[in-house]
């Protein structure tokens, strides 16, 4: 079964020098589109992380958050300028003396000053960075859970809508004869009224020959084949492994520029509502068909 572009995966990892949590949420989207929210001095792991997300994921917009707690900072590759934090420390209380008031150090505005941490390497620990990848996989199992599950109710509602567009198919594939007799008719009526009302005479022939090719115009035979074709096309992508989305969008255009044409030609009211019911169904079924991978 197809998956869901939407889902939402979640793992948390808790060890005894670190803990870290990653989310994964995606939407619908025609390419793949990453976008990575995590600590700054894990940055040299992105591209590692890409790579396994590519494995999991062909489209859709990916919105992944990493939340990292450590008992000890040189864990992320990264110490404290204590030289230049005491500095500045020590500019404040002389600040404080001048001005006669009382200071207390406010540590915790202190360590959020981001110029304040060096990287002391290019990498995190090698144990972290191998706990955060396999953290960001389960993450992915979690988050291609939700997904096989919306996409199997995804393939439900469509199968239940190929089903209705098959009904519909069907009446129109019985409503065409019906219309092709009405017009030949008529038209073989109107010719003769025609002939009479200017006393000239009008073989058989010539109105079989006149028949045959409003015949021809009106004959929609080939859509109704092709279009029961693109239907079997797409029960088949519906129930397929792997990547179905685009290929059932382009199945479903091309069905509906076949039942349009079966429209045009007929010209008659109860076709017409017919191919208008087709084509409503049909456009629900994109609109499903957008959310799968």
């Amino acid at each position: 079964m197809p998956v869901s572009m939407t889902g939402f995966g979640r793992h948390e990892t808790i060890a005894d020098d670190f803990s870290h949590v990653w989310e994964i949420r995606s939407v619908n989207n025609r390419f793949l589109d990453m976008k990575w929210r995590m600590p700054s001095v894990l940055r040299s792991l992105e591209t590692r992380f890409e790579k396994i997300l590519r494995k999991n994921a062909a489209r859709g917009r990916v919105d992944v958050s990493l939340s990292v707690e450590t008992r000890s900072a040189a864990l992320l590759g990264v110490s404290l300028n204590t030289a230049q934090a005491g500095a500045m420390l020590d500019q404040l209380r002389a600040l404080a003396a001048i001005q006669k008031v009382e200071f207390t150090p406010d540590l915790n505005r202190l360590i959020s000053a981001s110029h304040l941490w060096r990287d002391d390497s290019v990498e995190p620990d090698p144990g972290l960075a191998a706990s955060l990848e396999q953290g960001l996989k389960k993450a992915l199992q979690d988050w291609n859970s939700s997904r096989r599950v919306e996409g199997e109710e995804l393939a439900r509602d469509l199968k239940e809508r190929f089903a209705r567009l098959r009904v519909l198919a069907a009446a129109v594939g019985e409503r065409v004869p019906v219309v092709l007799k009405d017009k030949q008719a008529a038209t073989a009526e109107r010719l003769n009224a025609l002939v009479a009302q200017a006393g000239m005479t009008f073989t058989e022939e010539r109105l079989a020959q006149e028949v045959a090719v409003l015949a021809d115009r009106l004959d929609v035979s080939e859509e109704i084949t092709r279009l029961a074709a693109h239907l079997d096309r797409l029960e088949e992508a519906v129930s397929s492994d792997g990547e179905a989305g685009k290929r059932l969008d382009f199945l479903i255009q091309e069905a509906f520029r076949e039942i349009n044409t079966c429209g045009n030609k007929a010209q008659d009211v109860e076709l017409s509502r017919l191919t208008v019911e087709f084509k409503v169904e049909l456009e629900k079924c994109r609109e499903q068909v957008q959310n799968l991978e």
